[in-house]
């Protein structure tokens, strides 16, 4: 996929290298010159840089990556990975949430069922997805479509992406806590194997209201928190200046969430991020799902959810140890 003209910050050196290696093949073909050892040594340079940049990224850095406007939303996944999605609509008592999305699939030529937090690509769009920010019947048809795969003995699929469920006057109005709460602990309790895969942005009870899995994978440069580090920064310091300060603190890169037994696993993106290259990007999601998707499926209902029990009571753990310095006084 040919890449935006949007550059981030950090990536202006190498969008300047790879200009210069434009400019270099185009005056090759119109003028007929032999500037081949030129263009390598821009390649090899490339190449440098881009290691050199994507290997140090902080973790202000990856959030930007992860909201970055053409990385893949739920939709270019599905559409790559899955084959005859079907959407299913509506929770059953209030409407139909566009910004959380689900339905069945085949994964493989096995049926799956499908559930997704989807962004908009622009303002219209964005509208209309509520900007990926779920509704409380979003995570109510969430539910529904997890009960039928339930019933129908079908794997659960979730794409996260999402900074925080909505929390405008309607949403409180109808419930949009306690509707992540039941999903909590129905999703505990479900027979069946499910897997999240955490794709851009993970924030909140939003991300929380349909990962409660048996598997958390988390793409490389995508990050799973508590809240934004935004909100972060105005909780604590009053000041969303400090967002970058709190990115650091929170701990809500791939790395470190594996490091902390929150992640499974971290799923390498194309060199760059996924939106320099969606194909690549799906593929290797693909893999992921499929590698964790059979060790599960050999696992009893019973095994699943003790596991998940266990999995989710270790979380937050930690241990407290003082060391006691012994001091000798010095004699004269």
């Amino acid at each position: 996929m040919e890449n935006s003209q949007f550059t981030l910050e950090f990536e202006k050196p190498l969008r300047d290298l790879e200009k210069q290696l434009d400019e270099l093949k185009r005056k090759s073909m119109a003028q007929n010159l032999d500037l081949s050892s030129e263009i390598e040594a821009i390649e090899k340079k490339i190449d440098v840089t881009k290691r050199e940049i994507y290997s140090n990224l902080t973790s202000w850095q990856i959030i930007q990556l992860a909201r970055h406007p053409k990385r893949p939303y739920a939709l270019d996944y599905i559409n790559t990975i899955f084959t005859d999605f079907q959407e299913f609509h509506g929770d059953r008592r209030f409407g139909d949430d566009k910004a959380l999305i689900g339905g069945a699939a085949f994964f493989k030529g096995k049926a799956i069922m499908i559930i997704a937090q989807q962004k908009g690509r622009d303002t219209k769009e964005n509208l209309e997805r509520n900007f990926g920010m779920p509704l409380p019947e979003g995570y109510r048809k969430a539910l529904r479509l997890m009960k039928m795969a339930e019933k129908f003995n079908m794997p659960i699929i979730s794409l996260i992406d999402t900074k925080a469920a909505y929390a405008g006057i309607g949403s409180e109005e109808r419930h949009v806590a306690e509707a992540i709460a039941v999903n909590l602990r129905e999703m505990s309790l479900l027979k069946v194997p499910f897997i999240s895969v955490v794709i851009g942005e993970g924030s909140s009870g939003g991300a929380l209201g349909i990962g409660v899995t048996d598997r958390i994978l988390v793409l490389q440069y995508a990050y799973y928190s508590i809240c934004p580090p935004e909100a972060c920064a105005a909780i604590l310091w009053r000041n969303r200046d400090q967002s970058v300060k709190a990115a650091e603190s929170l701990k809500l890169n791939a790395k470190e969430l594996v490091k902390l037994g929150i992640a499974d696993e971290i799923i390498e993106e194309p060199y760059g991020g996924a939106h320099c290259d969606h194909q690549a990007a799906a593929k290797i999601i693909c893999t992921a799902i499929g590698r964790h998707l059979k060790e599960l499926q050999g696992k009893s209902a019973d095994k699943l959810i003790e596991e998940r029990y266990q999995k989710y009571r270790a979380i937050g753990e930690f241990e407290e140890s003082f060391s006691t310095q012994k001091t000798q006084r010095k004699e004269a």
